[in-house]
């Protein structure tokens, strides 16, 4: 199973887009699940819920970070390189826009429920999986 398909199946079971594409990478981390799913949860929904940055991108920003552990600068290099993929490859890393969201952003902070119309309307099954896929070719590539 790839990283992608592993933060896919973590969203579909009911984490969150964030705690999704971190949990995937608990290995790497050298983390158990449950605490990176508790740290990572605010993120989910574009932090909040408030339609900003993609959690999926939040997600990888967490992993950088725990990985490489250096200094801002690197850091910041580093989230910038993945987050600027997943950029490419879907126009952008907020949230609202990728869900096509009008440009307020202004959504209650209560999760929907997961059916197969919330499902439909969102492509963040297959976001997650591709973030999750994007920061594994780049751990993959830039060995800590």
């Amino acid at each position: 199973m790839t990283k992608g398909e592993k933060a896919k199946e973590l969203f579909m079971s009911g984490c969150n887009c964030s705690q999704a594409v971190a949990a995937a990478f608990c290995d790497e981390m050298n983390m158990d699940a449950q605490l990176v799913k508790r740290l990572t949860i605010g993120f989910g929904g574009g932090v909040g819920r408030m339609r900003e940055v993609c959690g999926a991108v939040s997600g990888m920003a967490f992993v950088i970070s725990a990985v490489y552990g250096e200094d801002k600068a690197r850091i910041y290099e580093r989230v910038q390189a993945v987050a600027n993929r997943f950029k490419a490859e879907n126009g952008s890393v907020v949230c609202r826009e990728l869900l096509g969201l009008d440009k307020s952003g202004a959504t209650p902070p209560t999760p929907e429920k997961r059916t197969q119309e919330y499902y439909k309307k969102r492509p963040c099954p297959q976001l997650v999986e591709m973030a999750a896929d994007i920061l594994d070719e780049y751990l993959i590539n830039n060995p800590a």
